[in-house]
């Protein structure tokens, strides 16, 4: 049995009671071949139920800080974190994002699933933000097809994405895959990324029912 199994089988039944999860419409994630899950980010636990509710694992990028941590608590964290299928990259350095995509590539690349938060961190207010173009240059280059999704309720089990969250009911929310065939060869066109960036948004925010912003949520942040 994989580490990824394992953990299904040992956290599932857990999560599940503590979450109680809704899942709609995981019969739009493909059964095979490169696909790419885009969706919200409201907080810490997003990463944690999203792979416990798909079949298939989901290959996500973390924080490399999230598998370094010291004594039990880091090296537990660290099992969980790669089991589920995290890869740690620093994103804090200035090819952090080059780092990103390219890891992203290689999983798709693999035939496998990949998890991307286009919004490129949590929502600082639980209003859902302009997404950065990654997610577009990784559709174009790789042929993937992208089903968005939409995390519903976990901000209010958890608000500010800190201390431990509490029981409460969730709601997983997949929409039909996109495909952007049509402008293959066009990964370095900066307005067919934001054409395609904004598309996927636009879904993410029909499924999601939050209010959208037109501004990164970094800068947002850091003019609170």
């Amino acid at each position: 049995m994989s580490r990824f199994a394992l953990i299904k089988a040992v956290l599932g039944p857990i999560m599940r009671l503590m979450f109680r999860p809704q899942v709609e419409g995981a019969e739009h994630i493909p059964a095979h071949g490169p696909v790419i899950l885009a969706g919200n980010h409201l907080t810490f636990i997003d990463s944690m139920i999203l792979p416990l509710v798909c079949d298939r694992q989901v290959f996500f990028i973390g924080k490399d800080e999230y598998v370094t941590g010291k004594g039990f608590k880091g090296r537990l964290m660290a099992w969980f974190f790669t089991g589920v299928g995290m890869i740690p990259v620093d994103r804090d350095g200035g090819r952090g994002g080059v780092a990103a995509l390219m890891t992203g590539r290689r999983v798709l690349e693999e035939g496998r699933v990949f998890g991307i938060y286009p919004e490129g961190t949590r929502s600082p207010d639980g209003r859902l933000y302009r997404g950065r173009t990654g997610i577009a240059r990784l559709t174009l280059m790789t042929g993937a097809p992208v089903v968005p999704f939409a995390m519903i309720g976990t901000d209010r089990l958890q608000p500010g994405g800190a201390g431990l969250p509490r029981p409460g009911k969730v709601t997983v929310r997949f929409g039909e895959a996109m495909e952007f065939s049509r402008y293959e060869g066009m990964d370095r066109d900066r307005y067919v990324l934001r054409a395609v960036t904004d598309s996927v948004m636009s879904e993410v925010m029909r499924l999601s029912g939050q209010e959208y912003v037109d501004m990164y949520a970094s800068k947002a942040k850091e003019a609170a």
